[in-house]
């Protein structure tokens, strides 16, 4: 079931109903001013109910989203029918001619067609080819990473076994991280926690060249995001913007909270000479996509370079996490 408190699913919505209505009204109709009055007169019964309508399902959204989808769609259809017959008992006198059966055939099909069309946009955005696509980029991890990783275990496995264990520990983490099904969304908290994992194991090999700062102070933990979405960046950040260098260079991180939503914000030394334009379109991409797949429109990642600078600008609704 579609969450009807998202921007994008409202303006979905507006365009299917309202096309619906432009339809109906040319298939009755001949001449441009019989269409303008036919078109006024369905909307005076129509654009209450869709208002009405968008309000309780945006109400009703977190018992439609525990029901079962079969149930959720009949209590859907009670709903319109129950808005329907309410807005036509009250405006009787206004909508004139037109019946009450006819309102009530038209908020079926209505009905019908925006569950429909949001059911198959549902389908073809998560089923295997999409999933598949989605998961190969993001379960990806660069192999020049790996064996770097595995080369600066190997050097500090009798100068210092015990923090040696530990990076193992957190390629393992990391690792389970990647190859775990990630369609759910995970507490941004979790996310950073990873992150940290991730650097810890670039700082054994860069050492005082990767310099990094967090400000997560105003950082919302239960705030849910994408998984591997933080880690990516980074990479993209310590591949491109330290690695090349050789003095050292400066990760920033911030995450905080604007009013309902949450801004994470990642800048990184930037040179045009010997970077790597294409790996960083495709990460970006791929986070995009999965944004755009959880959270529609309300979603957005903007990048802004300057001569030195490279940053990476994230914002996302805040959904709470349940736990």
């Amino acid at each position: 079931m579609p969450d009807f408190r998202n921007l994008g699913i409202l303006l979905r919505t507006l365009l299917i109903v309202d096309g619906m209505c432009l339809v109906a009204a040319l298939i009755k109709t001949n001449g441009v001013s019989a269409l303008i009055g036919e078109l006024t007169q369905l909307s005076a019964i129509v654009q209450p109910v869709l208002l009405f309508s968008l309000m309780a399902l945006a109400v009703a959204h977190p018992l439609l989203h525990r029901m079962k989808y079969s149930h959720s769609i009949a209590v859907v259809i009670a709903i319109e029918l129950a808005i329907t017959a309410i807005v036509y008992l009250i405006g009787a006198g206004v909508f004139g001619a037109i019946a009450v059966e006819r309102c009530m055939v038209f908020t079926l099909l209505v009905t019908a067609i925006t569950l429909g069309y949001f059911d198959l946009r549902s389908r073809a955005l998560s089923p295997a080819l999409t999933e598949a696509r989605l998961q190969a980029l993001q379960a990806r991890i660069r192999p020049h990473f790996l064996f770097n990783s595995i080369n600066a275990v190997l050097s500090l496995i009798r100068q210092d076994p015990r923090r040696a264990e530990q990076v193992l520990e957190d390629l393992a983490d990391l690792f389970r991280v990647l190859m775990a099904d990630n369609r759910k969304l995970t507490p941004i908290s979790r996310e950073v926690d990873l992150a940290k994992q991730y650097l810890n194991i670039e700082m054994l090999r860069l050492g005082e060249r990767l310099q990094i700062a967090w400000d997560i102070s105003g950082m919302p933990p239960d705030a849910l995001i994408p998984p591997m979405v933080l880690q990516p960046l980074l990479e993209n950040a310590v591949y491109h913007g330290i690695e090349p260098r050789s003095e050292p260079g400066r990760v920033e991180i911030r995450i905080h909270l604007d009013h309902d939503r949450v801004h994470v914000s990642l800048r990184n030394p930037y040179q045009l000479a010997g970077s790597h334009q294409s790996g960083n379109r495709m990460a970006l991409a791929n986070i995009r996509e999965r944004l755009a797949l959880h959270f529609d429109v309300e979603a957005s990642i903007k990048t802004h370079i300057t001569d030195h600078t490279y940053e990476v600008h994230i914002v996302i609704p805040y959904v709470r996490s349940k736990s």
